[in-house]
């Protein structure tokens, strides 16, 4: 499904429920994880979709915050139930987010967005900075063909190998690392301290991947702070690979009604217009974002 407006992806397609935390533990400085009861999104959602979660009965904040889907988890009896969050601990929200304990109340909207789409190439290299790994293990886990998301039916391309550039400021920030080791991705790390990986730019490793694997077909795909994922497209463009980024952008609905988290992109002819991440995204094709 390669049209982003398809009626799959309508906000009206989305389920609403108040559902109960499992479990809510931290997983690296200022970063958790939050498990959550909701068995139709768990079968529904895909990689790079999002959902929206405010805290129920909690009128302050009293909007919704969008967040990345990270995984899905089985029950004892073997079907799929809850839905796995990666969050990081910054605003009002995510700050009282962290104080919740097991049998909790979440107000949850989902799934939203248009999702990856895996192209047939021998090599995808995944970029992230900060947060933007969260994302990346299910696509990662279907990439390879580990695992499989979504309704029955669904068919997704296969690739030989998955890279995972990861950045953080420091080790200390990074959170999962070896979960995408066992599920199978070659993980490469930078910080910006040189306290574990390479002492520099995710960018660096990104462009060492691109250079190593000169001959095979190659997609990038980026997700993390805007500058971060500026400077990727501009190092995919030069290299003459393809390249989507999976924008962060700020909204208040997730269902494209209050025009809050709007992009410049240009389409097929080259004209911008502005697009609603929350519905036309968060995927875009890098080289078509106005940065």
């Amino acid at each position: 499904m390669s049209n982003p407006l398809h009626a799959a992806y309508y906000a009206d397609q989305a389920l609403q429920r108040t559902v109960r935390i499992i479990e809510n533990v931290p997983m690296a400085r200022d970063t958790w994880r939050v498990r959550f009861e909701f068995p139709d999104l768990a079968s529904r959602i895909v990689p790079g979709q999002f959902l929206m979660l405010r805290i129920t009965g909690l009128q302050d904040p009293l909007i919704g915050r969008p967040f990345a889907f990270y995984d899905v988890v089985a029950s004892p009896q073997g079907e799929l139930a809850y839905v796995d969050v990666v969050y990081l601990v910054k605003g009002k929200l995510t700050q009282r987010l962290a104080t919740l304990r097991d049998g909790a109340e979440l107000d949850v909207w989902g799934p939203l967005g248009n999702g990856f789409e895996i192209p047939h190439v021998d090599r995808l290299i995944l970029a992230a900075g900060g947060i933007g790994q969260t994302p990346f293990l299910a696509l990662g886990q279907e990439a390879l063909g580990r695992r499989r998301y979504g309704n029955v039916g669904r068919v997704t391309a296969r690739v030989n190998h998955v890279t995972l550039c990861y950045g953080a400021r420091n080790a200390s920030y990074l959170a999962g690392v070896e979960e995408f080791r066992t599920s199978g991705l070659d993980v490469r790390v930078a910080t910006d301290d040189g306290s574990q990986g390479h002492h520099g730019f995710v960018t660096n490793l990104v462009g060492q991947a691109i250079a190593e694997s000169t001959g095979q077909t190659r997609h990038v795909i980026a997700c993390g702070p805007e500058p971060m994922m500026e400077a990727v497209a501009r190092l995919t463009a030069a290299a003459d690979v393809t390249c989507d980024v999976s924008l962060e952008t700020p909204m208040a609905c997730g269902i494209g009604v209050c025009f809050s988290c709007v992009a410049r992109v240009r389409d097929d002819h080259g004209v911008s217009d502005y697009k609603r991440t929350c519905v036309e995204g968060p995927v875009f094709n890098a080289a078509r974002i106005e940065w």
